[in-house]
């Protein structure tokens, strides 16, 4: 099977970028950049020995010239295999080269913004010669170094990407990988099938087949527990482990009472009644709002509701007796946005990151570490799910504590609840279930003066929340019909006791995230 590696410097799309790949049905696997060469990393030769087609280098937040900066070997541009840096990538090519990167002389050139290359790289093929790219970088390539020719510029950087065709190394100081750059699928259609020159076999159905068959040879005689939420994401890996191992899966879904509305019954009867493995429903919602109560900062929110996962889990497997391995539904987005590697740290999940020490699991495995949300729902419908479970609204983890913004209180979750409850039922009045990406309501601790009858209201501001991506590492805001607007409001204003004011965000993904917190 053809491959290509990515290589991590730390940026937050890094993960997006193994996306594009497989997008294109060439399968791309991820290794720490840094660690090239060193102990527990991928020798050079290791990475000919593989037969990767191609190399890409990712972004990252560093200054390439600056001490403790994410580097790898300067011989890794010697080995022959095409390379494609992107933006830090691109500036790490040029200093392993001889080039010289240095700080943006003017202000930093940040989102949308337009570039022209002169026609003659195989890399903008099909690309007309002027178009828009997402740019994000304080520093520039100044110098090239010998070979090395550039081939686009913006008004803001005259480097805007570059290449050395004989030693196969190109590079752009945008980023391809994000929706915003207008031609960045074709950018990777020419690196991977016009330089690296692969065919594109690889396609995820490929994923079901192989998981099946590992995990029933690797999860043979061990006891098996699931943290079952009801998303999509726990509920493909349930049937996905159901097919592999059968009776020897525990599914135990913790009820924290920060659900939608009637979703624990929905669960319990759903996967309680129509499968083979054993199936658990724990309810613990006392034991998290004692916890919670009076926590207003969002951290300390998802930490506190991590700790009592861990907790909640580590007591109902002592009931079961001994667990040999536990499983999560830990997709891509889940890694990079916790901050797992040299990325930032943009949010924590309680589904991310190895076990705690003193916690009684011999194993942790997670079957969809490496998979978006659409490559998870795909797989669903190849395991024969219904449509209403793999097109489930995504649901985080921490849940309405996320859309409860500041202390959680039993009012604001009703308000979130029923909000929540109606917004969804008007969309799919509306038929527009399946063409919005993430929607939601949620409830703040702003109030506002307001009429209600004959009388001044000083009650709460609902908001409502919804994206289009197929990735959700980007993703724009939704342009709802106003009429559903309107009709989705009117109903919350009357419906929802507690609320005079509706609001909808109208900001996409970068700069702000899905959930507000």
């Amino acid at each position: 099977m053809e491959k290509i590696l990515v290589l991590d410097f730390g940026g937050q799309y890094n993960q997006l970028i193994a996306r594009r790949v497989r997008d294109l049905n060439v399968y791309a696997e991820i290794r720490a950049g840094s660690k090239i060469g060193t102990k527990g990393g991928l020798r050079l030769e290791d990475i000919r020995a593989e037969g990767y087609k191609g190399l890409i280098f990712t972004g990252g937040p560093n200054s390439v010239y600056a001490d403790g900066a994410p580097r790898c070997p300067r011989e890794i541009l010697d080995l022959g295999i095409p390379i494609l840096g992107i933006c830090y990538g691109a500036q790490l090519i040029a200093y392993l080269s001889g080039g010289i990167v240095s700080p943006n002389a003017g202000v930093s050139e940040y989102g949308h913004i337009s570039f022209t290359h002169d026609g003659g790289s195989a890399l903008f093929k099909d690309i007309p010669a002027q178009s828009v790219c997402w740019m994000s970088h304080g520093d520039s390539i100044t110098e090239l170094s010998y070979g090395f020719a550039s081939t686009a510029h913006s008004d803001g950087c005259a480097v805007a990407a570059m290449e050395n065709p004989a030693r196969k190394l190109y590079a752009v100081q945008f980023h391809p990988e994000v929706r915003h750059t207008e031609y960045g699928t074709q950018i990777f259609r020419n690196f991977l099938f016009g330089i690296c020159g692969c065919k594109g076999d690889w396609v995820l159905e490929d994923f079901v087949s192989r998981a099946i068959a590992q995990y029933r040879e690797e999860l043979a005689g061990k006891k098996v527990l699931l943290a079952l939420s009801g998303g999509v994401d726990s509920a493909v890996v349930a049937v996905l482990l159901s097919k592999a191992i059968g009776t020897a899966l525990t599914c135990v879904f913790v009820d924290h009472g920060l659900l939608r509305q009637n979703e624990g019954d929905e669960v319990e009867a759903y996967f309680g009644e129509n499968f083979d493995f054993n199936f658990v429903r724990v309810n613990a919602e006392k034991r998290y709002m004692e916890k919670l109560r009076g926590v207003s900062e969002p951290e300390k929110k998802r930490k506190i509701i991590g700790e009592m996962f861990i907790k909640v889990f580590q007591d109902e497997a002592k009931k079961l007796g001994h667990i040999d391995v536990l499983v999560q539904g830990t997709i891509y987005p889940d890694v990079i946005e916790s901050g797992v590697g040299d990325a930032a740290v943009i949010k924590s999940h309680h589904n991310v990151g190895g076990l705690p020490d003193h916690i009684d699991f011999d194993q942790l495995i997670e079957p969809l570490r490496y998979l978006f949300k659409d490559e998870v729902r795909k797989i669903g419908k190849t395991l024969g799910m219904p449509d209403d479970l793999v097109w489930r609204q995504p649901f985080p983890g921490p849940g309405m504590a996320l859309r409860c913004v500041g202390e959680i209180t039993d009012d604001k979750l009703r308000i979130a609840r029923e909000a929540d409850a109606i917004f969804r039922a008007e969309v799919r009045a509306a038929g527009l279930e399946f063409t919005l990406s993430q929607y939601f309501a949620g409830v703040t601790d702003v109030k506002s003066v307001g009429v209600m009858g004959d009388a001044r209201s000083y009650d709460r501001m609902v908001f409502l929340r919804s994206i289009d991506t197929d990735d959700f590492m980007t993703g724009n805001w939704s342009r709802i019909p106003y009429d559903v607007l309107a009709s989705t409001a009117n109903r919350i204003i009357n419906e929802v006791k507690g609320v005079n004011r509706v609001t909808y965000d109208i900001t996409s993904k970068p700069p702000g995230t899905v959930e507000w917190e």
